[in-house]
């Protein structure tokens, strides 16, 4: 597989995630102004809400002090970076697809711990009395992109798994 071809649909990936991250926190704190509203029911298990993230996946690990919001920061150039070199190695499109979604949602969400001091959670699963945790795109992007490289590493790599047999004993 052609590298650049890789790594422009891993980029292209990474763009359109961290676009519609932006743009759908833009409009839910902007448009609906849900800071200053009341939740709105999408469907019976889908409500938009605020939730202002301060710590990392399901909201773990808090972080209310500027040094714990930095070291989130930190954490999330770094993720993105490594992606970054992990996507530039890349030959096959899957995986590369994959990581661009992990590098876009990193980077998403590490936009908001710079310019609003937490991560912008919106989206609301529910059934009944059940609730999931609330989340954003930039989330469900790195929720896929680990889903499809599992998948990848167990399953997807065609080539490994229909190759002949090796005519060499001891291989």
């Amino acid at each position: 597989m052609d590298k650049s071809r890789a790594r422009s649909l891993g980029l292209n990936a990474a763009l359109a995630v961290l676009i519609a991250d932006q743009a759908t926190k833009f409009y839910v704190l902007n448009a609906l102004d849900l800071e200053h509203a009341e939740p709105v029911a999408l469907s019976p298990m889908v409500d938009l809400v605020l939730v202002w993230n301060r710590g990392i996946s399901y909201g773990l690990f808090q972080q209310n002090a500027d040094l714990g919001r930095y070291f989130l920061i930190l954490l999330a150039l770094g993720a993105a970076i490594g992606f970054g070199i992990w996507l530039w190695h890349s030959l096959r499109l899957l995986p590369a697809f994959a990581i661009g979604l992990i590098a876009g949602g990193a980077i998403g969400n590490g936009i908001d711990r710079i310019f609003r001091g937490a991560v912008v959670d919106f989206v609301l699963l529910h059934w009944e009395e059940w609730r999931w945790y609330v989340f954003n795109v930039a989330d469900a992007a790195i929720v896929l992109g680990v889903a499809l490289l599992l998948y990848d590493s167990w399953l997807g790599n065609g080539q490994q798994l229909t190759s002949p047999p090796s005519k060499d004993p001891l291989s």
